[in-house]
């Protein structure tokens, strides 16, 4: 386990360049407070992937689909599951072969969220300006 204590900007930097050592096919659970950069972290990813169209949080459409000329990558957001019999709807089969997935609030998935290849829980720290990142396998 790594635990990282990160201002924004520093949470930004961070997370673009870890994104690029993600190995093919990657799952990275995204966990944490409402708040906590989640969807900071999987912006920075992408962004460090060579994303170049905003990625907003799928909080409303659950997936967004981005490319590259060389990855296909894909960006949940479980938070609006009301329960994960919802998640059966997705289409996990496509997700599953994309080159990277993100995965915010993983939990509310349940049994239908793909295994992590490594899981990041973001909290708030005491003086609110920072937030601990936890790498966990």
């Amino acid at each position: 386990m790594t635990v990282h204590h990160l201002a924004e900007t520093e949470l930004i930097e961070w997370a673009r360049e870890w994104g690029v050592s993600l190995p093919p096919h990657a799952v990275v659970w995204l966990s944490g407070d409402l708040g906590t950069g989640k969807t900071t972290v999987a912006r920075a990813i992408l962004e460090g992937l060579g994303v170049e169209t905003e990625a907003t949080s799928p909080t409303y459409e659950l997936v967004h689909r981005h490319s590259t000329p060389e990855r296909v990558l894909y960006h949940l957001d479980c938070y609006r599951l009301q329960s994960p019999s919802e998640a059966a709807e997705l289409d996990w089969e496509t997700i599953r072969r994309g080159d990277l997935t993100l995965i915010e609030w993983p939990e509310r998935a349940g049994p239908w969220a793909l295994s992590p290849t490594v899981r990041v829980r973001l909290a708030h720290l005491p003086d609110s300006t920072r937030r601990a990142v936890e790498i966990l396998p």
